[in-house]
């Protein structure tokens, strides 16, 4: 069997998407004759804690954790914070700044490029290097962000010259926070070098998203491969009783820059017309929420309407999502957002429940939501078509229940791309040994 090197920061215990995307392919990958060994930190920043996924880790699996200095525990002491790496959902761009704060994100910017896993990056290749010769692998992947991980397959990749393959679960430059960082002109061309440097080198290059491979692509020369995230249809093996309420549902991160208010609008005004919706309707929200969103709908009246039920395990979060009436997508209102593809939208596809997205029309996730025909996409402002669909599935829930929505979602069940994973990680090292052949 095929050994590969698996570099990320995010793993077990550790919850949220940027854990399950690679828990979920070393989960399938022995089928097609890959064993993982995974390379992670021993006490990462955990902005959530989800036990359930390490039940999807196959046996064998084996798992390199070393010590690293996080960086996020004196930004906390610093500026006063609780909780996760920045006690909010969205600390970068987040509209009020304390000057503590804005140093804070000073010094973040500046002097961690690119992130503040940086100084983790030497005694990782220190190990690794060590911990190679006499564990040989035949490929190296690495997952970000945080992009430091990248950075230590390359210098891996370099010293030992086995192959690499760069999996970028988020944009990097062009991510929409990255506007945001006060950078010196210094620190801004670093970052590009950084990130052209990993695109430039890497042995392959993948993306999740169509629009963000587009724009790597237009960074190097390099052909960008597109490998998107899924569903785990073992996942949704859940008998659901339904619980007789009209349930708005958001599972994951929701931040102040997604929030919805003309929905909010829409809601508390078909509660005072409606008795019986007023009486029905219900909005579940699963996972962490930023205060402005909460006070918003406590603004709106809806106070009486909200279940909030906080961090919850992946089994829970299905199992809510499984339960709606109406799944909420709500993307951050940010233009480069548009090209992001939340790895929460593939899990709403395989519940079969219809998908209320707010946010860029002509988005990425607009595309596939309309090729799959689960759901509609609006703008943030559209109240006309938020109120059009929130009333016809309405009407659906009244007249006996609500039909399931969605074709040709198979083709993102985690199964089906960890094969192309796969088919991509057997390409690699077949190009990467002819290549060492012609050399010799």
């Amino acid at each position: 069997m095929k050994k590969v090197l698996v570099i990320t920061y995010y793993w077990p215990p550790a919850g949220g998407s940027g854990v399950q995307r690679w828990v979920k392919f070393i989960k399938y990958l022995p089928q097609f004759g890959w064993k993982s060994i995974v390379y992670t930190p021993e006490n990462p920043d955990m902005t959530a804690v989800d036990y359930s996924l390490e039940s999807d880790i196959p046996q064998g699996t084996v798992i390199l954790r070393r010590p690293i200095t996080e960086v996020y525990d004196l930004y906390r002491k610093f500026t006063g914070k609780k909780g996760g790496a920045a006690g909010e959902v969205n600390p970068i761009n987040s509209q009020k700044k304390s000057l503590k704060q804005r140093l804070a994100l000073f010094i973040r910017g500046n002097c961690f490029i690119p992130d503040p896993r940086v100084s983790w990056v030497r005694p990782s290749v220190r190990f690794l290097k060590k911990y190679l010769k006499e564990h040989p692998v035949d490929l190296i992947i690495s997952t970000g962000p945080p992009h430091s991980m990248h950075l230590i397959a390359r210098k891996v990749a370099r010293s030992t010259g086995i192959p690499w393959i760069a999996d970028f679960r988020d944009a990097w430059t062009k991510i929409f926070y990255y506007k945001h960082l006060p950078l010196t002109r210094w620190a801004d061309r670093k970052y590009h070098a950084l990130e052209k440097a990993v695109l430039d080198e890497a042995t392959a290059v993948v993306s999740v998203s169509p629009m963000e491979r587009d724009d790597f692509q237009q960074m190097t020369s390099q052909h960008i491969h597109l490998i998107t995230n899924g569903y785990d249809g073992e996942d949704f093996d859940q008998v659901i009783e339904p619980d007789g309420y009209f349930n708005l549902t958001n599972t994951g991160l929701f931040s102040s820059d997604g929030n919805p208010l003309t929905l909010w609008k829409i809601l508390s005004e078909l509660c005072a017309s409606d008795p019986v919706f007023h009486e029905k309707m219900r909005i579940r929200l699963v996972g962490k929420i930023d205060r402005e969103v909460l006070d918003a709908i406590r603004a709106a009246g809806l106070e009486d309407h909200l279940v909030n039920l906080g961090y919850k395990d992946h089994t829970t979060a299905v199992r809510e999502q499984m339960n709606a009436s109406i799944l909420l997508l709500l993307l951050r209102r940010e233009p480069e957002y548009g090209a992001a593809l939340p790895g929460k939208l593939f899990e709403y596809l395989a519940s079969s429940r219809p998908i209320l997205g707010i946010g860029q029309p002509d988005g990425a996730m607009a595309t596939i939501v309309g090729q799959t025909r689960s759901g509609e996409v609006h703008d943030w402002e559209d109240e006309q078509g938020i109120r059009e669909m929130v009333l016809r599935i309405w009407k659906q829930y009244l007249s006996g229940g609500i039909p399931p929505v969605g074709e040709g979602k198979e083709q993102f069940s985690r199964k089906a791309i960890t094969a192309r994973m796969a088919a991509l990680m057997d390409e690699v090292i077949e190009k990467h040994s002819k290549t060492e052949y012609v050399k010799q």
